[in-house]
């Protein structure tokens, strides 16, 4: 990783620790309401290559009720660029996950779940790209659990854990 100097602004301040542990936690959180089980955590490597990209999370969809591959079909081109994405923010998701444990946001189970939790100060962000990309995680989350398989989600995406 870069230090905070030699880190552009906009990347700096787009994909710092504490934004990519929200982002993870979040997406832990709704994973687990809608499953009532933690999320794996190499999970957290698919959602943020998906919501920090503005084109793809603006292709989104509302709800959970459009099904996942049918998404990836009707939007080949954002799946294109995917594999991309996700190894350019590996390192990023790695020091969020860190910076989210050591702050108490993201736990790991004895079976490798990932469990986040949100104090309620930290989602006072109502508009922006910032609440957008929140949001979006937690539509991710419960996305993910509509799907029986983790290693099914990583073939979607064209990418392997």
């Amino acid at each position: 990783m870069r230090t905070w100097a030699d880190r552009p602004r906009e990347a700096a301040a787009l994909l710092n620790p504490a934004l990519m542990a929200v982002i993870s936690a979040n997406g832990a959180i709704q994973y687990e309401r809608q499953s009532s089980q933690a999320m794996p955590w190499y999970l957290t490597f698919l959602i943020a290559p998906l919501v920090l990209h503005k084109g793809t999370r603006e292709t989104l969809p509302r709800d959970t009720r459009t099904h996942l591959s049918t998404w990836i079909t009707d939007n080949a081109v954002i799946r294109a660029g995917f594999p991309q994405r996700a190894q350019a923010l590996t390192e990023h998701v790695r020091e969020g996950l860190r910076f989210g444990m050591a702050n108490r946001m993201l736990t790991v189970t004895g079976d490798g779940g990932l469990h986040g939790t949100l104090a309620a100060t930290v989602m006072p962000i109502k508009a922006g790209d910032a609440a957008q990309i929140v949001r979006a995680s937690g539509l991710i989350g419960k996305w993910f659990t509509r799907v029986d398989q983790p290693a099914t989600l990583f073939a979607l995406f064209g990418v392997a854990p």
